[in-house]
């Protein structure tokens, strides 16, 4: 099963097997020998009657709450999982497309694909028959968290315990690792969007103010934090539609308000990561205590989570220096040494 992706007729990987890191927020392409080739935003824009495709990644982000009534756009993966099959794989094949540079793709390429650890079999299929309808000759599927830790140059293959904290846009997957296998794991469906939503839901409430998922975004991204800071409070000015009056206004937003707006699905992160570490055997829970646990994904960089996790476990916490690249950095390690990873294709495609 797994010898299969490792040979190949003309040598162990060509150019045109690539690594995707598919995720809720971002999808990133790695391939062999030129690295990550796009990193691009999940989003496709479609026309409201065909359905036909209009923009795909950044493009049709920017469309995000700004589209006339013929043109949607929408994130077709929620909580790390396809929602929408049928514009998953529009958008895998545009992609693919991309990176191959070739429109008709007269050599499909194989395909290794992350995936969060707790997701089900039949989600599992759905990633790969999406891929394989996108113009994928073999897939293959690696857990999210794995390949984190082979991304931070973790070393997955030895005895010692490893454990990552990997917070995607859609889920938060928590696992620990050792002779390249997940001892033990916790996966939620709580992350970036979470973050978002939650601040979403306080402006509306607090101010009466309507904003969209970008504007969230930028708030969260800006004075948005899990642990007061010691610069103080930081106030930044939101941009919406009121809700009474329907007439644009500009409120100004403290940095502990939106702290405070976020405590729940904080909450469920640090509660994830108190239940993963119950679950760890004794042996690996002193390797966890001597190296400590690293943070990956995007939603390692909110300020401060590093630190609220650290005094609720009493651990060090180490966030990447690259936390978004992660996860496909890991699935390119794969790609490059597939003989040293092969242990870790336990998901391989049956």
């Amino acid at each position: 099963m797994v010898l299969g992706f490792l040979r190949s007729s003309t040598g162990p990987f060509l150019s045109s097997e690539i690594a995707v890191d598919l995720g809720t927020a971002n999808t990133l392409i790695y391939v062999k020998g030129r690295g990550i080739v796009l990193n691009e935003p999940s989003v496709v824009a479609l026309d409201a009657g065909t359905r036909e495709i209009l923009a795909v990644g950044l493009e049709a982000k920017k469309m995000l709450g700004r589209t006339p009534g013929g043109i949607i756009a929408v994130r077709p993966l929620k909580d790390g999982v396809i929602a929408d099959f049928e514009v998953t794989e529009k958008m895998l094949r545009d992609f693919l497309e991309r990176v191959l540079k070739n429109r008709f793709m007269p050599v499909r390429p194989k395909v290794l694909i992350s995936v969060p650890s707790g997701i089900t079999e039949v989600e599992k299929r759905a990633v790969r028959d999406s891929a394989e309808s996108a113009g994928a000759k073999e897939v293959y599927l690696v857990a999210e968290p794995m390949a984190a830790a082979i991304g931070v140059g973790l070393p997955v293959e030895t005895p010692t315990g490893n454990m990552v904290i990997d917070i995607g846009g859609g889920t938060t997957e928590i696992a620990v690792i050792a002779l390249s296998g997940i001892v033990s794991d916790t996966s939620i469906r709580v992350g970036g969007d979470e973050f978002d939503e939650a601040i979403l839901q306080f402006l509306r409430k607090t101010y009466n103010i309507l904003i969209g998922e970008p504007t969230a975004e930028l708030v969260k991204m800006t004075i948005g934090s899990a642990y007061p800071s010691d610069r103080g409070e930081e106030v930044m000015e939101v941009k919406g539609r009121d809700i009474v009056s329907g007439i644009p206004k500009t409120v100004k937003v403290g940095s502990a308000e939106v702290r405070e707006s976020i405590q729940e699905p904080i909450a469920a992160v640090v509660d994830a990561v108190r239940m993963a570490l119950e679950r760890t055997p004794p042996e690996l829970a002193s390797d966890i205590v001597d190296r400590g646990i690293v943070m990956t994904g995007g939603g390692a960089l909110l300020k401060g989570l590093d630190s609220l996790l650290r005094e609720n476990t009493s651990l060090p916490i180490n966030v990447d220096e690259e936390p978004l690249t992660c996860v496909v950095r890991g699935t390119g390690r794969i790609l490059d040494d597939p003989e040293k990873y092969r242990g870790v294709l336990t998901l391989s495609r049956h």
